[in-house]
């Protein structure tokens, strides 16, 4: 063990080229394009720690709430901790130590130090210790945002600096004060906050006068929106759409064109009652002038004569209120939360007006009921701002998102199926509101909405929660506009603490104030939860950030929760996955955390979900031939990020075969031609290798001329992409099908894309006479310009990359191997020309049929594997023996989870065998007998990510 302290010590301080650790020394910065950030380094450190000591100057609400399902799964282990902190420059709120004292497992002291300023983070791992010291405070700024430079160096127990901080920590906490509340009751009354400057409602840009008077002027993204929009309307067009997340400021954008406009008058049509005024007092500010020149039109009030008249759809679609206007009254008709235009009454009124532009605003354009929004609007999107998007320009409000476990009844999770009495019994109500007490709000005073399945649980949870000092209230679609806004009233005025709901709330209600949003409900579908979610994304100087609490079930729509919060609609299995245990996707100082059970319940859902179900694949298909008016290919699919086109592409033998099923083909090809997409679109699509699609691509621009050897390797370089004379093999192997043996190769007889004649390379004379058809052609080009973008993802100067999924054949031809191998030739490694690789799967279950005895492969750590060979091997095994002597070898591992993810392995990188640890072994076989086998330690050559490595080695789902 102390070899490898001393060979990570050697790679810090003496030679950066010694083989890497966990026990390197790391340099820590906030890096926001590689997503990697000080919060995750922390993250990762409890997450495998047996204890811990913070000493931090500085704490904030959001800071802390980043650790606390971290903090919450130690707990669960029995694994505690110690915080020392201060009042230094009154930095502190007294609502972050009313957090600190809710967390059962950390222990509070507050330094009696004049200037206590430090910044140092100590973990207990297990066998060493590591620790981090730097300029980062436990804030959100300074894990993810800030420009701040932290070390983190391990020490085994009797080391002389580990042995000087322990001391230090020691003598730090005995001389400070316990945190209670008692201390913190006396702090509330002494305390004075810092005054400093903070931009908290800066979605927009607010300029003075000469007089002193401020006015609004436009933000980046409505200065964008604006040029879009002008120039949109230079070319002729009449209509056109903004596509904008909720709470980034649509109504004031819509008041900056029609400024930049300038119609004589304007209609500006909204669904709900409620949104009228504000509507009316936003463009009173932008656009200044009389206040009798703005005006309302509902049920009531006929404020008609307005040259600015804010309408709701209910009262200006009626026939009578239509005929008091010309047709050509209105120069500008704007509709806001415009995906709702599909209902009778958005066509009445659109079929009667004819106004010179019409403007349509939405945050989620896509629909499920068959109506075309942008059919309606010409397909003319002249601006899309997205949530995460919106995050990046700090534009809403940052939000803590947490995934928490649901309740549990006898050993099982609340599901779909769960009787309503489980739902609202006072143990429940107990258990929920001790994850909302722990997991908090933002001050620490509640002001919550919380979405429910049902009316009943709604109406009952409100009362139970009133009834345990938690004033609520209840609403649904049965009440009426006035209930609502008096509710909401209550709610921002501090009378109430939550507004229970179903069915209303997801859209066209602005309650900035809002600081929690609570699901209690399955996610039905991304859109309705990214409306949730956006409830309380509106920027308010009551609030830093918004809590949102999704108690996770066991729910089989759990897959969609890493799908809303990433943005990522591809519907590949293996991104989601990445996407719950590596949550760095989030942009700016929000965090996505999710509980260990919680996310267990996920993974549940994402191996039994079927991502590519006809069902769901014609719908995903429908949306986006909606979106582009036109039938999508597999490139749209790509670069609109709605769907892994690999999906859609193999549901079928091709895709055409899918567009033909859903009679959507634009031509005909025949079973030839059909094969041939279907060989591209299984070996190509999926983009792991850029010189078969670059070669392709290049003689189906000539398809009589032939390329020499030379003419190959100077297009691959062209292109930036390896040239070597085994890479060159390898691709016109491929392209030639002689790669491919056993079924594969009986499948594929008789269809080569190519043909090879000494040292000239041509089309085939099959492919040839398939690429006369111009059908044919287009979907083969649309296969093989996909398939670049998606090599995007790999790494073009290595033949594989750390952390992709291949499968065993992928990985042989991408190591220029000269013939496939069946898979179950390969079982768990094979090795050629250099090149060993072994194939692992960690969790086999206890029926695992795949071998005959139980293999106990696992990661021990981040950088070290322990391995078995095949039974029955010896010492002397040939393989063995390349083992020990692995100089001559590179030796790659990949791995998989379980056999629930399918036959695709995660490649995790070179690694060499640990010589002394190599030992020969007996071990029980099925049938009762027993067989040798050599076990060993492989060393990875760089540690895996530690984001990956816990994944992997969680428990079985």
């Amino acid at each position: 063990m102390t070899d490898i302290l001393e060979q990570s010590l050697k790679k810090a301080f003496v030679d950066h080229k010694v083989g890497a650790s966990l026990y390197d020394p790391k340099f820590i910065i906030n890096d926001s394009k590689n997503k990697q950030f000080m919060l995750n380094v922390l993250q990762n450190e409890l997450d495998s720690c047996e204890e811990f000591f913070f000493s931090v100057a500085f704490l904030t609400q959001a800071g802390l709430a980043a650790l606390k399902t971290k903090l919450a799964d130690l707990h669960t282990q029995g694994i505690k901790g110690k915080i020392v902190t201060s009042i230094y420059l009154a930095f502190n709120q007294p609502a972050v130590f009313e957090d600190l004292l809710k967390i059962p497992n950390i222990e509070v002291r507050i330094s009696k130090q004049q200037g206590f300023h430090s910044k140092g983070y100590l973990f207990k791992q297990q066998g060493f210790h590591s620790f981090i010291i730097g300029s980062s405070n436990l804030t959100m700024s300074a894990l993810k945002i800030n420009y701040e430079w932290n070390v983190r160096l391990t020490s085994y127990e009797h080391g002389q600096m580990l042995r000087e901080i322990q001391v230090h920590m020691d003598q730090e906490w005995q001389e400070a004060q316990r945190l209670t509340h008692e201390w913190i009751r006396n702090y509330k009354k002494t305390y004075q906050p810092m005054t400093f400057s903070r931009e908290v409602n800066n979605i927009q840009e607010q300029t003075l006068t000469d007089e002193g008077i401020a006015y609004i002027t436009p933000n980046k993204m409505q200065k964008m929106a604006l040029n879009n929009l002008k120039e949109l309307r230079e070319t002729g067009a009449k209509k056109g759409m903004i596509i904008s997340a909720t709470g980034t400021g649509k109504t004031y954008l819509s008041a900056f064109d029609v400024l930049q406009a300038k119609p004589k008058r304007v209609l500006f049509i909204v669904h709900r009652e409620q949104i009228l005024n504000k509507a009316k007092s936003d463009y009173q500010r932008i656009i200044g002038g009389n206040k009798e020149n703005f005006g309302i039109l509902s049920g009531n009030k006929k404020e008609i004569s307005a040259n600015y008249l804010f309408a709701t759809i209910q009262t200006i679609s009626k026939d009578l209120v239509l005929q008091q206007f010309a047709k050509d009254h209105f120069d500008y008709i704007l509709i806001d939360e415009v995906h709702k235009a599909g209902a009778q009454s958005y066509h009445r009124v659109l079929d009667y007006f004819q106004p010179d532009f019409l403007l349509g605003m939405t945050a989620t354009p896509e629909r499920t009921d068959g109506f075309n929004v942008f059919e309606l609007f010409d397909y003319n999107i002249a601006y899309e701002i997205r949530l995460q998007e919106a995050l990046e320009e700090e534009m809403l409000c940052p939000f803590h998102y947490f995934g928490v476990t649901d309740y549990e009844k006898n050993g099982e999770l609340i599901s779909e199926a769960t009787d309503l009495k489980n739902l609202i019994e006072e143990e429940r109500t107990a258990y929920l509101l001790e994850k909302l007490d722990y997991y908090g709000c933002s001050g620490n005073t509640p002001k919550g909405l919380v979405f429910c399945s049902r009316k009943q649980e709604a109406k009952a949870l409100a009362l139970l929660f009133t009834e345990k000092y938690h004033p609520s209230s209840y609403l649904s679609g049965d009440h009426s506009l006035e209930e609502r806004e008096k509710q909401v009233q209550r709610l921002e005025n501090g009378e109430i603490e939550y507004i229970f709901t179903v069915d209303i709330f997801n859209e066209g209600i602005d309650i900035p104030k809002i600081n929690q949003v609570v699901m209690l409900r399955n996610t039905a579908s991304n859109i309705i939860f990214i409306q949730q979610l956006g409830r309380g994304l509106r920027k308010d100087s009551s609030k830093e950030y918004v809590t949102v609490i999704d108690f996770i079930g066991n729910y089989r729509n759990n897959y969609m929760i890493p799908m809303a919060l990433s943005g990522d609609m591809s519907r590949d299995k293996n991104n989601l996955r990445k996407d719950t245990f590596d949550t760095n996707f989030i942009s700016g100082v929000s965090s996505v955390n999710f509980e260990r059970i919680a996310k267990q319940q996920i993974f549940s859902s994402i191996n039994q979900v079927s991502m590519d179900s006809m069902s769901e694949l014609k719908k995903t298909f429908e949306l986006l031939f909606n979106r582009l008016g036109r039938v999508p290919y597999l490139k749209d699919f790509q670069e609109q990020k709605t769907l892994d086109p690999v999906l859609i592409a193999n549901k079928k033998t091709s895709y055409y075969d899918f567009l033909a099923n859903i009679k959507q083909n634009e031509g005909i090809l025949c079973q030839m031609e059909n094969r041939f997409l279907t060989i591209a679109s299984r070996e190509l699509l999926p983009g792991m290798r850029k010189q078969e699609l670059i070669l392709l691509q290049k003689m189906m621009s000539e398809p009589e001329k032939n390329l020499t050897l030379e003419e190959i390797h100077q297009l691959f370089e062209h292109h930036g992409v390896l040239a070597t004379d085994e890479m060159v093999n390898s691709v016109l192997n491929t392209l030639s099908l002689d790669f491919y043996t056993g079924s594969i190769a009986s499948t594929y007889k008789g269809q080569s894309f190519i043909e090879k004649t000494n040292d000239q390379v041509g089309l085939s004379s099959l492919f040839k006479q398939a690429v006369t058809n111009d059908y044919f052609t287009h979907l083969m080009t649309d296969i093989l310009l996909t398939g670049q973008l998606k090599s995007t993802n790999y790494n073009s100067s290595e033949a594989l990359t750390r952390y992709q999924k291949y499968k065993r054949k992928d990985v042989l031809r991408l190591l220029n191997w000269e013939k496939q191998m069946v898979d179950q030739n390969i079982g768990g490694y094979t090795a050629s020309k250099g090149e060993f690789v072994i194939f692992v799967t960690l969790k086999k279950g206890e029926n695992f049929s795949g071998a005959q005895m139980a293999y106990e492969d696992e990661l021990l750590d981040t950088s070290t594997m322990k391995w078995f060979t095949k039974a029955p091997r010896t010492m002397n095994s040939p393989e063995v023996q390349k083992l020990m002597h692995p100089d001559d070898w590179n030796i790659s591992v990949f791995a998989k989870k379980s056999d629930n993810e399918g036959t695709d392995f995660y490649y995790l990188g070179e690694v060499i065998p640990v010589k002394e640890s190599i030992v020969e072994l007996e071990k029980p076989v099925q049938n009762g007998g027993k067989k040798k086998v050599v076990e060993m330690l492989l060393k990875f050559i760089t540690p895996m990510d530690s984001n990956l490595y816990r994944y992997l080695e969680a428990g079985q789902e």
